[in-house]
């Protein structure tokens, strides 16, 4: 682990001629970097046909970027296998939802259920890691690039369908299991052998909830199994940390389950690209931060990955200026690189890498920046990096203390109201992310970010538990043993992990239940007698709990039962605001009483 916040960029010395590492890694030292990531997508340099291994070049570039002084983070190239590859394995091409194969010419143009891919993406892990894990200058590897980008992770191949069958016949024992376990006696859809089961894709209407979201989970097994195979194969030859770099808003697989096989988690940046390209956020909002980008987003993410990374985390690849693949790219605020690199590590981040050195003039990327223009010349953020460099030497940064807030995020229930949303406008990580904001919004500068499996809450003033498919028996014993305040929902608990209505009905606590659920158009929200009203999703509640806020026509949408707390609906911004005023002002009276 750092003891002190660094920073680092991401080169491509196969992009370049051999005659100018020497300047790029002289000119990297001086602008006050300290780590340099290469080769993520150099396969067919390396190997550029079947066998023919060629690493004299990677061999010189690292010993170039080694001898000025430089760490380096070395990549496995698995993201971009060539095109050899894909004429040897035919089949390890994903196919999407409406059948259609994915094909050569760009990049993660593979299915990660192939198991000859993964042979071979294991085989040049392990030639890598013979060749170059003991290199003192290597400190860190990361594994493929950006798993789930440009949506990779779901895959509707034959190789998937073969795959996904193994998983549910390993899950299951017996196909009477899965049709007691999914309720496939409804419309008849009860099956004889595994070798039926088809994947949930091209059927006249919405196909069983149950199938949808085990699919869902097989597809995130696939891709920590993916990320493990590599790993377990550094391990044996390197010492030196671990990790992957994730995105914005990605949530096709779980990233708890692959950061367990990795040291640090790393993600890429890039906050003006994501407002206009992940972002649900409404155009005069979008307009209003065109050039700054979303900070609580941002915010959210660096608390997010530095829970998947266990406490570890960087910013592997931090946008310098305008980015090339969103519908709008404008150039940053001046100063924005600086203030994106410090709310980052504000929030822990050991490192902040910039994507890329040097601008490039071919290629898919040709128009995003660099801390370079195509010229060489220093880009104006990229003399901003070099001052950054210079003020890190006196930065101090923030203990690493838990929050006394924490909202508990799961992976799992975003699948499950994508596959039964009950309104078009249902989204899981919106409504994490409207608490999240909230909570920004009256001073908690530190929120931390805790997966369903969490089995202690510590000694924080609160945690939100909002929208959780199922319980897990791990949060109901963090629960029983908190002393802090827990504020519950909605939707919490209204599933039991077959995706079944519990026998109880949610949210599975004593005292209340949730017997209906009314969906609210846009145009028809509940207005709230002290301001605010309900959007999105209301619960019609049966209760023994006292009656905290209701709506103008006496609907309960706030109860509470001690240190429990639970929100039947979905607030607007204004409500929230009261809301957490409330809890605040609780929490102040907990302290004092005791």
């Amino acid at each position: 682990m750092l003891t002190k916040p660094e920073l680092g960029v991401c080169y491509y010395p196969e992009h370049w001629p051999e005659s100018g590492w020497a300047e790029d890694a002289r000119r990297m030292v001086e602008m006050g970097l300290s780590w340099v990531r290469i080769g993520e997508f150099a396969w067919s340099r390396m190997e550029s046909e079947p066998g023919k291994l060629t690493f004299d070049w990677l061999d010189r570039a690292i010993e170039t970027l080694a001898s000025a002084g430089l760490k380096i983070v070395m990549c496995t190239p698995t993201a971009t296998p060539p095109r050899w590859m894909v004429d040897k394995h035919p089949d390890m091409l994903a196919w999407d939802v409406e059948g259609r194969v994915r094909g050569f010419g760009s990049r993660r143009h593979y299915d990660f259920s192939h198991e000859g891919y993964r042979a071979e993406c294991v085989r040049i892990a392990r030639i890598l890691g013979e060749r170059y894990g003991k290199h003192p200058s290597i400190k860190a590897w990361q594994i493929d690039n950006e798993y789930g980008c440009h949506d990779t992770t779901l895959s509707y191949s034959p190789v998937a369908l073969d795959a996904f069958r193994f998983w549910l016949a390993e899950k299951y024992g017996s196909i009477d299991e899965l049709n007691r376990r999914w309720g496939t006696v409804f419309w008849s859809i009860e099956y004889n052998r595994f070798d039926q089961i088809d994947l949930p894709n091209l059927t006249v209407t919405e196909p069983h909830p149950a199938h949808v979201m085990d699919f869902r989970r097989f597809a995130s097994d696939q891709v920590v199994t993916f990320n493990k195979a590599q790993a377990d194969v550094l391990r044996e030859l390197t010492d030196a940390d671990l990790l992957h770099n994730y995105m914005g808003r990605i949530t096709d697989f779980d990233h708890y389950a692959v950061g367990e096989d990795l040291d640090i988690a790393t993600w890429d940046s890039y906050p003006l690209g994501f407002l206009e390209d992940r972002s649900d956020r409404d155009d005069a909002y979008r307009r209003k931060y065109a050039r700054e980008g979303d900070a609580d987003f941002q915010a959210f993410h660096h608390d997010l990955y530095r829970a998947v990374g266990r406490g570890r985390w960087w910013v592997m690849e931090q946008q310098p200026g305008p980015v090339n693949w969103a519908p709008h790219n404008p150039t940053p605020n001046a100063g924005q690189v600086r203030q994106w690199t410090f709310d980052a590590f504000d929030h822990g981040a050991e490192v902040v890498s910039y994507f890329r050195w040097r601008q490039l003039p071919f290629g898919q990327e040709q128009m995003h920046a660099g801390l370079l223009r195509p010229d060489g010349e220093l880009s104006e953020d990229g003399k901003a990096v070099r001052a950054i460099a210079t003020e890190l030497e006196s930065y101090t940064q923030p203990s690493d203390e838990p929050a006394e807030v924490a909202i508990v995020f799961d992976y799992a229930s975003q699948w499950a109201w994508e596959v039964q949303p009950q309104d078009k406008n249902f989204d899981y990580f919106r409504l994490v992310l409207d608490i999240y904001t909230g909570l920004r919004k009256q001073g908690c500068a530190r929120i931390d970010i805790l997966p369903p499996t969490t089995t202690d809450f510590g000694v924080r003033k609160a945690v939100f538990i909002p929208g959780l498919f199922a319980w897990t028996e791990e949060l109901k014993s963090a629960m029983d043993t908190f002393e802090g305040q827990i504020i519950i929902g909605p939707r919490t608990g209204s599933r039991t992990e077959d995706f079944h209505i519990p026998d109880g009905l949610s949210p599975g606590l004593n005292g209340i239940k949730v017997v209906a659920v009314d969906t609210l158009r846009e145009d028809s929200p509940l207005l709230l007698s002290d301001g605010g009203h309900i959007q999105i999703w209301r619960e019609v509640i049966e209760t023994e709990w006292d009656v905290v806020e209701t709506t103008r026509t006496g609907k309960a949408v706030v109860l509470r039962a001690g240190r429990l707390s639970y929100w039947a609906s979905w607030p607007d911004e204004q409500a929230l605001e009261r809301w957490f005023e409330k809890i605040v002002q609780k929490s102040h009276n907990d302290d004092y009483e005791k």
